[in-house]
């Protein structure tokens, strides 16, 4: 049994495109020229790691028996910040994709996500200070299909050539948008949590889908309005193990006392220079997918290099 994995850490500085129209007028109507005049920009500071893991284990006339599996994961975390005087924008991008495949099978999906956040925050004074006015946005898909392979998820009778395995989602089905402005509460440099208005779209390009995720079958996106928060934790809780956790809540207007849930944590172990032990826990809750809560484990062991 063979198992590699890999991960590669950059860090730089540079000019990375300003996010378009950012509506900071809406935030500070009135203070614009000063807050230009007061600002003096640190540049933008990247920080952007990719992930290549593999493992493979093989049997031949063993005894105690065992699967033939060969699989891969890759994928990249990055982060941009460009912080002044008065403004703070943030944006955040997780990208993995993984295959799986046992014995004559063929390969499967193992992982899959495209996830991008974005946050442009304002410090003023007094109140402000303390909670600051933020404006954020965040997209959440998948690169290729899925499937379901063990029974078919549509409430209509199977069809012929409906059996298992059956296609349940695609790039861009389901794809998820929220936007949000609030105020941000950051009383240490490991933590700060959001509140505020929200608003919230569910994508499903292919009509078939549209059903599997609470949308109406002649729309290609479901809107909804409400209250939005996202707390985030990032700090070393013991000598060389690091917890990143993000708590995301929406709670929409007409379905206020059960919000949509994303809770993701990732724990990373040092155990020398060019190795780590990352640990990743993921639950997810929205009943417009699915009455039962989502639950997603994925345990590595990594070697990384800074190379800048």
């Amino acid at each position: 049994m063979m198992r590699l994995s890999m991960m590669y850490r950059i860090r730089a500085a540079g000019r990375p495109m300003v996010l378009a129209c950012l509506l900071a007028a809406t935030l500070v109507s009135g203070s614009r020229a000063q807050d230009q005049a007061e600002e003096a920009p640190t540049g933008w500071v990247v920080d952007l790691v990719t992930k290549l893991a593999a493992s493979q284990a093989a049997y031949d006339n063993w005894q105690e028996g065992g699967l033939n599996t060969l699989a891969f994961t890759t994928g990249a975390d990055g982060k941009a910040t460009r912080t002044s005087q008065r403004w703070t924008q943030t944006h955040q991008m997780r990208l993995s994709f993984g295959l799986v495949k046992q014995d004559t099978l063929d390969f499967r999906k193992a992982d899959d996500l495209i996830q991008i956040n974005s946050s442009l925050q304002y410090r003023g004074d007094d109140f402000f200070k303390r909670f600051q006015p933020t404006i954020s946005a965040s997209m959440r898909t998948q690169f290729a299909s899925g499937f379901n392979y063990k029974k078919n998820p549509f409430t209509e009778p199977p069809k012929v050539g409906d059996a298992p395995p059956v296609k349940v989602s695609e790039f861009f089905s389901p794809a998820t948008f929220t936007q949000g402005l609030g105020l941000t509460y950051n009383p240490q440099p490991w933590i700060k949590s959001r509140l505020g208005l929200g608003a919230k779209e569910t994508v499903v390009v292919i009509d078939r889908l549209r059903v599997l995720y609470g949308v109406d079958p002649g729309r290609a996106v479901r809107i909804e309005a409400g209250l939005e928060s996202r707390t985030e934790f990032d700090r070393e809780i013991a000598e060389n193990i690091r917890l990143q956790s993000t708590l995301s809540l929406f709670a929409a207007f007409n379905q206020p006392d059960l919000p949509d849930l994303i809770w993701e944590n990732l724990v990373t172990m040092k155990v020398n220079s060019w190795m780590n032990v990352n640990l990743e826990f993921v639950t997810l809750y929205d009943r417009d997918l699915s009455k039962r809560v989502q639950l997603k484990e994925v345990l590595s062991l990594g070697v990384s290099f800074v190379l800048i």
